[in-house]
């Protein structure tokens, strides 16, 4: 009785090991060249932005998302009037300002009028031939402060503002000068909504704004 049983037990491990071998060959047919691979899967390279100045840090909001329509570029919007529907200050609704010493061109216009930020920017264009003010340094920031201080407004538009989306805001200056000054207030820019820049009247200091909000404004020409 222990031949049949010794003989069963041998027939049974020939079979295992063949069944092994022939488990072995498929996966070996299957290689490398039937297999998927991370061809193609690989994360996709962050996309470049574009060449500005002062990137806002990416975990800032957009705040309520209906603070501005004015779109991402600055640019007259097309609910903005047109040319020959936008009327000029009246000469007393304006204020000239004392201009940097340094630079014998650089004139500069409060409008007590306010308007949003595309309104203002059509107005220094079409009535000035200028753009709202870009602010280079701290004395021709103190110099504009100091002159529409006596307002009684809390900001007033200057010509910088917000370009791009996502991971690629950047603060820009309307008349497309070098961003290479900057005077926020506590907490900006990281803080607050809007893609436009004011100009506090008590202190000088610069504010996020959204652009859709009615001010007195500064041309430069």
């Amino acid at each position: 009785m222990k031949f049949p049983l010794l003989l069963a037990l041998l027939i049974g491990g020939a079979s295992a090991l063949h069944l092994r071998s022939e488990m072995s060959d498929f996966k070996s047919q299957l290689g490398d060249e039937n297999l998927p691979t991370d061809v193609g899967m690989s994360k996709p390279e962050a996309e470049e932005c574009p060449p500005g100045e002062e990137l806002i840090p990416i975990e800032e909001e957009e705040g309520s998302g209906n603070e501005d329509t004015s779109g991402d570029d600055g640019a007259v919007s097309g609910e903005d009037m047109t040319d020959e529907d936008l009327q000029c200050p009246k000469e007393e609704d304006t204020i000239s300002l004392v201009g940097n010493s340094g630079c014998k061109t650089c004139r500069y216009l409060l409008v007590r009028q306010p308007r949003p930020f595309d309104q203002a920017q059509s107005v220094c264009r079409s009535c000035y031939r200028g753009t709202l003010a870009s602010i280079h340094s701290f004395s021709v920031n103190f110099q504009i402060q100091s002159s529409v201080k006596v307002l009684n407004q809390a900001q007033v538009w200057i010509g910088g503002r917000i370009t791009g989306w996502g991971h690629c805001k950047r603060f820009q200056w309307i008349d497309g000068s070098s961003w290479n000054f900057a005077y926020w207030a506590v907490g900006q820019p990281r803080c607050g909504a809007g893609r436009c820049v004011t100009l506090c009247t008590q202190g000088g200091h610069w504010r996020r704004s959204p652009c859709v909000q009615s001010r007195p404004f500064v041309c430069s020409y």
